[in-house]
């Protein structure tokens, strides 16, 4: 199974303090891998630094290409998305029109592009994700007005709806209770049915451990196990680190 995703050696460094020291990952085509570790492992970092937003060493290969370096939104047009801990929806227009913002690209061409039908292109694409989610109930409602699992999910489908090929999820279940934890789940697994490869990063074990693939863990900002979720529940250096501690969301 080939990677979509492949970093060797990524590190990020704050002065005298490695948030992520030497991390080699990979996402293979149709995965959802998950990203685990203790608060202050340095999991928001490394989603930080292969998106664009901090630099970094190492590298980062995505679709076979190099994109450490790139400026954020080249990276994002490439199809590798994320979403942020805060949502960053915008609360007063409907969940269709948040999807339709997101799904256009602001390029210096973008005129020219619209003029020859990229408008019907952004609205088979946000019709995809909506059929893709079962979301078809929450269309015209606002954000402000919905539950905040749906919410979460709104930012699940903005990042999905750019014509992704790897969507990173930052903490989707912080603030859902036990149920619609199990109703994301759902959702995430529909996403990869859709052929597109999930990177989560949540403090819900048993959100991660339930619904991945495989499981990265990182203590520390270094690898400390990979495996199935079986593996990971028994591995005593992941036990030791992150299972047997109290969650919350990382600073």
């Amino acid at each position: 199974m080939s990677a979509v995703l492949h970093t060797d050696g990524l590190t990020v460094q704050f002065g005298g303090l490695k948030a992520c020291n030497e991390i080699s990952l990979d996402v293979n085509r149709g995965e959802l891998l998950g990203l685990i570790g203790p608060n202050g492992a340095g999991k928001t970092t490394f989603i930080n630094a292969i998106t664009g937003f901090v630099p970094a060493t190492g590298r980062v290969l995505f679709d076979d290409e190099e994109v450490l370096g790139w400026v954020p939104h080249r990276i994002a047009h490439r199809g590798l998305t994320r979403t942020w801990q805060s949502l960053e929806l915008f609360g007063d227009i409907s969940v269709r029109a948040n999807l339709e913002v997101a799904a256009t690209k602001l390029t210096p061409i973008k005129a020219v592009r619209d003029y020859f039908g990229s408008s019907q292109r952004v609205a088979a694409r946000v019709d995809q994700t909506i059929d893709a989610l079962e979301m078809h109930e929450v269309l015209n409602a606002r954000p402000d007005d919905l539950s905040m699992g749906y919410r979460k999910l709104v930012g699940v489908a903005r990042a999905l709806v750019a014509d992704s090929k790897l969507v990173l999820l930052d903490e989707p279940a912080a603030g859902l209770d036990r149920s619609e934890t199990s109703w994301l789940a759902e959702k995430l697994r529909q996403v990869i049915d859709y052929g597109i490869s999930v990177l989560l990063v949540d403090h819900d074990m048993g959100l991660v451990l339930n619904v991945c693939d495989r499981i990265h863990v990182i203590d520390f900002g270094k690898t400390i196990a990979i495996g199935t979720p079986e593996e990971i529940r028994t591995d005593e250096a992941v036990i030791g680190a992150y299972l047997g501690s109290s969650g919350g969301e990382e600073q």
